[in-house]
């Protein structure tokens, strides 16, 4: 569809430190905050490649630490 306005995330996490995005214009869900990074799902997705560098659950790692 032509002039179709691009959908905007928000790219959100938990308190395990898990991330994930989530449509801008939607209120967070319970349990999740927004970590301040918005754009296109491509870029929010690239941006959380580039932090989440590792994937177990903060809970986890604390364990294994």
């Amino acid at each position: 569809m032509e002039n179709q306005t691009e959908q905007l995330y928000s790219v959100v996490v938990n308190h395990e430190e898990q991330y994930s995005i989530w449509p801008a214009d939607r209120d967070i869900p319970t349990g999740w905050q927004a970590v301040g990074q918005k754009g296109s799902k491509e870029a929010c997705l690239a941006y959380i490649n580039e932090v989440w560098t590792d994937m177990r659950p903060l809970s986890l790692r604390q364990k294994d630490a």
